[in-house]
């Protein structure tokens, strides 16, 4: 019922495009907080699903992901997406194991539904322990990769600054990227549906159709 909420509330942030979106899903353990986090822990900062859409005309991104329990603004953290938009300058993890996380962009997304990129704020939906991030392609742009081959990671961070790499509770997926066309490719027993559940949306935004006119890490 959760997710039906937030995907009608969702709906017209995406029913300006076509329905045949191009969208991967991973699936992360519960539970798999690194062994380098030094912290509480909460279940809003352990990733469960993380996924990635990109419509039709390849210009808006959608982020989302699930968390093992609801977002809750009072305990201090928040959620970092990296990009690599080709370059993948950035590689500042393999301290902690995750040398293969390389990104050259970042999106926030803070606990109380806001979040930005480069400055930039963007739109984003929260819903009990799911939220998704709509993000323009214009303040992505490319250092290299197609669109459809970004990669993307999200890692939560527990505190309201970053101050070191032990602030991270997870990354999903663990040591790689996630993107639309080939850049990882999860086993199909890994593919869940998404806060929005696809599906589910395809399905409605067909049957409106059918109807008359009506920083850093």
């Amino acid at each position: 019922m959760r997710n039906l909420r937030l995907a009608v509330a969702f709906l017209p942030l995406l029913m300006s495009a076509p329905a045949a979106a191009v969208s991967i899903t991973v699936a992360d353990p519960v539970g798999d907080i690194l062994p380098s986090f030094i912290g509480s822990g909460s279940a809003d900062l352990d990733v469960t699903s993380f996924s990635v859409s990109l419509d039709p005309s390849a210009t808006t991104f959608s982020l989302g992901a699930v968390l093992a329990g609801d977002i809750n603004p009072a305990l201090a953290g928040f959620y970092v997406i990296g990009v690599n938009t080709g370059a993948g300058a950035i590689r500042p993890f393999t301290g902690i194991g995750e040398p293969n996380v390389t990104f050259d962009q970042v999106i926030i997304v803070q606990k109380n539904g806001t979040a930005t990129v480069g400055g930039t704020s963007l739109t984003t939906l929260m819903s009990g322990n799911q939220f998704i991030v709509s993000v323009p392609l214009s303040l992505l742009p490319s250092t290299g990769a197609t669109p459809q081959n970004y990669g993307f990671n999200i890692w939560p961070r527990e505190g309201a600054v970053v101050t070191n790499n032990s602030q991270i509770t997870d990354f999903a997926p663990n040591n790689a990227l996630l993107a639309v066309n080939g850049v990882f490719v999860p086993e199909p027993a890994s593919w869940l549906m998404m806060l929005l559940g696809f599906g589910l949306i395809g399905g409605m935004m067909r049957f409106r159709r059918k109807r008359p006119l009506a920083q850093i890490a």
